[in-house]
């Protein structure tokens, strides 16, 4: 929005334009950004990974679309979750090397997912990891692309 205001009379035909802003002031506190909602874990073998993370891990497939033409974009979530992972294709033209993903999955029974996984032929770490308070147990384990997870216990 912009006002002209007369300064120097009429015949002169110079105006001043002051110009109304409207600033917005943020909190250094807050954000606009309210949650975290995917995680993606490119993949070059996206039927692989899909049956992986729903057979494997008992995750619920909740999206499943035809994405760019020969592409799908997958999305899997824990059952009572609601952050998924985004099993994606990558880039045309690109290959994906295995990766540690910065995921971290969390369980109420660390000793339980970790025999659960492992009875189930997921390549789970032999040991559970104990490094004392305040970080809790955990274990590390690896998908079919040997991209690499973490399971922690919240309690």
């Amino acid at each position: 929005m912009s006002a002209s205001v007369d300064l120097l009379g009429a015949d002169t035909g110079l105006h001043l334009v002051a110009l109304a802003t409207r600033e917005v002031i943020v909190s250094a506190t807050t954000s606009r950004i309210s949650s975290v909602s995917l995680v993606c874990i490119p993949t070059n073998h996206q039927d692989d990974l899909v049956q992986f993370y729903v057979e494997k891990l008992s995750f619920d497939k909740r999206t499943d679309v035809p994405m760019g033409g020969e592409y799908r974009w997958v999305e899997v979530y824990p059952p009572n979750g609601t952050t998924g992972i985004a099993l994606a294709p990558p880039p045309p033209g690109q290959q994906v090397d295995a990766r540690d993903t910065g995921i971290i999955l969390a369980t109420d029974d660390i000793e339980a997912a970790h025999a659960q996984l492992a009875s189930a032929g997921v390549d789970v770490d032999a040991e559970i990891s104990r490094m004392g308070d305040p970080v809790p147990p955990m274990f590390w384990f690896r998908d079919p692309d040997g991209n690499t997870l973490i399971v922690v216990e919240q309690t």
